[in-house]
């Protein structure tokens, strides 16, 4: 049974669990990916940090596909589009608490490797052979 990607789920649960716990959220992405819409002069070795908060941006809107919104720029109004793919991290200013998402390198991720739909993690290593041991460590 194939799901859905939990990608999205997770940057709208953090969201809200960084502003209910009166904390300013910010959004990690990357600047560099297809479709991204972000002022290319806040660009950082193809990153951007934004602050989505509630009090800094207008018309936030983060479905499956994207997060968008309404945001001042410099003194300049600009919409910002960013695909959930290019969302590299969502934390909390104040404390860094949150979560970091894996690259995804290609739009087809080695089924080995992912969960939730094209989330993707390590391989993990195969469990080694023979009888386990412990050592004592003085």
């Amino acid at each position: 049974m194939s799901m859905s990607p939990s990608r999205p789920y997770m940057v709208r649960a953090l969201y809200e669990w960084i502003v209910d716990n009166e904390c300013t959220p910010y959004l990690l992405a990357n600047a560099m990916a297809e479709g991204v819409a972000v002022p290319q002069e806040f660009v950082n070795e193809g990153q951007i940090v934004l602050n989505v908060s509630p009090t800094a941006v207008r018309e936030l809107l983060m479905t499956n596909e994207e997060v968008e919104f309404n945001g001042r720029f410099g003194g300049r109004p600009m919409h910002i589009y960013i695909p959930i793919h290019a969302v590299m991290a969502i934390y909390a200013r104040e404390n860094g608490q949150g979560m970091v998402f894996e690259v995804e390198e290609g739009l087809d991720p080695d089924p080995d490797t992912s969960i939730g739909g094209g989330d993707t993690v390590k391989k993990m290593p195969s469990k080694p052979s023979g009888r386990p041991s412990l050592k004592v460590v003085k």
